[in-house]
């Protein structure tokens, strides 16, 4: 029965169209998994199985009478606890909120009900969504269900973690300098960035996007395709498109494509990534696409602007709290933030100005080549119990060279795995592409998924 929470949403849908099975059914068997697993996983914040089976009853009563609601219709998802529920209380990862319940559902979330999708559970993040990894001063530590001794990543860490331990087959998070893609290479799933604006954000903030995390690249673009429906509420969002997220086929021959293994700031890639994504570079070259490797684009200026501009922001933020709530956050990020509290002015925007710096750099490189091939990060998952790969607050963006240009240029960027560790931890590949071809990096990626190696088991707990 539990297998049931093991297929993808392209299929439960066509399966539910032809009567083969039935979402309550699949919801049934996704809430049996969540039960054996969830205890030594920590993935999930306020599941809720009674709403679950009866939007999943409604879903079969839908279905039955030839009446979906939308292509994602009886589909399990989980949803970031940072994404609004109407009625549910958005802690942001930190014990320092004051839980009040939401007043009403945010854009991707309103998309997914109105698609008939069955949102099951919130997934866990750290305080403030300014880590990568699961540690929180709210939730319980989540785990890599890989290796329950390291992190999923983060910020998305439970929806990470929901995705590869079969949590049902769709997960939403969000993503500011690798909060999906992070979690997805070192979970070894699927996760989009889209091209910002492509999803609405309600309330919008530069470099912000939600994206999903599934376990094939199909998968994520149907998920694509409902979450990116117009919302008034972003000022931000792109005008509607039609674009048809189903057509995913790709010619690789002919295509050029870059080639970034190290970034030359923050962490040193280690071998095994350099390996897997060399490898992958070379099954692109070998379907008749031309690669070429080229030179880092990120400079030790411009990470460093951006940490100091995102410390200024967090500790305006945190300081305005009563000192009894402030004293709430996790140790390490209230360090890393009060360390801005004596900023000049200049450096603060000398910071927010290397968001336009990366965007140039970052945009310049797609002039000359249609995507670019990178690792994910530098380095395979870290343990769990660590909040920072450094081990450090003070440096807490060692690991996000590769991911973080994508946010501030808005182009869109996808992690697929690509590999393993000797230990048997996955690696990220990120295809990156030009402004607004989030179809095409979709494409490219599903093009990997057929050029790759067979994939191992997915874990079990």
């Amino acid at each position: 029965m539990t297998e049931l929470a093991d297929r993808t949403a392209v299929d439960l849908a066509a399966a539910y169209r032809a009567g083969e099975i039935s979402p309550v059914e699949v919801v049934d068997a996704v809430l049996e998994r969540i039960d054996s697993y969830e205890p030594k996983l920590c993935a999930l914040y306020a599941p809720d199985p009674e709403g679950a089976r009866a939007a999943a009853q409604a879903s079969e009563r839908r279905w039955r009478a030839g009446t979906p609601a939308g292509p994602v219709d009886g589909v399990p998802v989980t949803v970031k606890e940072n994404i609004a529920t109407r009625g549910m209380p958005v802690p942001q990862g930190t014990a320092a909120t004051e839980l009040s319940p939401a007043g009403a559902d945010a854009p991707a979330v309103a998309r997914l009900r109105e698609s008939g999708a069955v949102i099951f559970a919130k997934t866990t993040m750290p305080d403030y969504g300014m880590l990568s990894s699961g540690a929180s001063s709210f939730h319980h530590l989540s785990r890599n269900p890989w290796d329950l001794g390291r992190t999923p990543g983060g910020s998305s860490a439970g929806a990470g973690a929901a995705a590869a331990a079969g949590y049902g087959p769709l997960h939403v998070g969000t993503d500011i300098g690798g909060s999906v893609r992070l979690p997805a290479g070192w979970c070894g799933v699927v996760g989009l960035k889209p091209s910002f604006g492509r999803i609405p954000v309600a309330p919008p903030y530069p470099g912000r996007v939600i994206g999903p995390l599934t376990r094939t690249v199909a998968d994520t673009a149907l998920l694509t395709s409902v979450l990116s429906a117009p919302d008034a509420r972003d000022h931000t969002a792109l005008p509607p498109a039609d674009v048809d997220w189903t057509q995913l086929d790709c010619d690789v021959a002919g295509l050029r494509v870059a080639l970034l293994l190290d970034q030359r700031v923050g962490l040193p890639v280690e071998p095994a990534v350099t390996a897997a994504v060399t490898a992958a570079a070379h099954l692109f070259e070998a379907a008749g696409a031309v690669v070429e490797p080229i030179d880092p684009f990120l400079s030790r200026e411009m990470l460093d602007g951006m940490d100091r501009f995102w410390r200024f922001r967090s500790w305006t933020d945190i300081s305005a709290l009563p000192a009894e709530r402030r004293a709430r956050i996790l140790p390490g990020i209230a360090q890393w933030a009060t360390s801005a509290k004596d900023v000049s002015a200049a450096d603060v925007f000398h910071g927010f100005s290397q968001m336009d710096a990366i965007s140039v750099a970052a945009n310049r490189v797609v002039r000359d080549f249609d995507f670019v091939l990178s690792p994910v990060a530098p380095i395979p998952a870290f343990p769990a119990e660590q909040a920072y790969p450094t081990g450090d607050p003070m440096r807490a963006m060692e690991h996000i060279a590769f991911t973080l240009p994508y946010n501030m240029s808005g182009q869109p960027a996808v992690s697929v795995n690509c590999g393993w560790t000797e230990e048997g931890l996955p690696i990220g590949l990120q295809i990156a592409g030009e402004r607004f071809d989030d179809l095409g990096v979709l494409r490219l990626a599903q093009a990997f998924e057929q050029l790759r190696p067979a994939q191992r088991p997915w874990p079990r707990l």
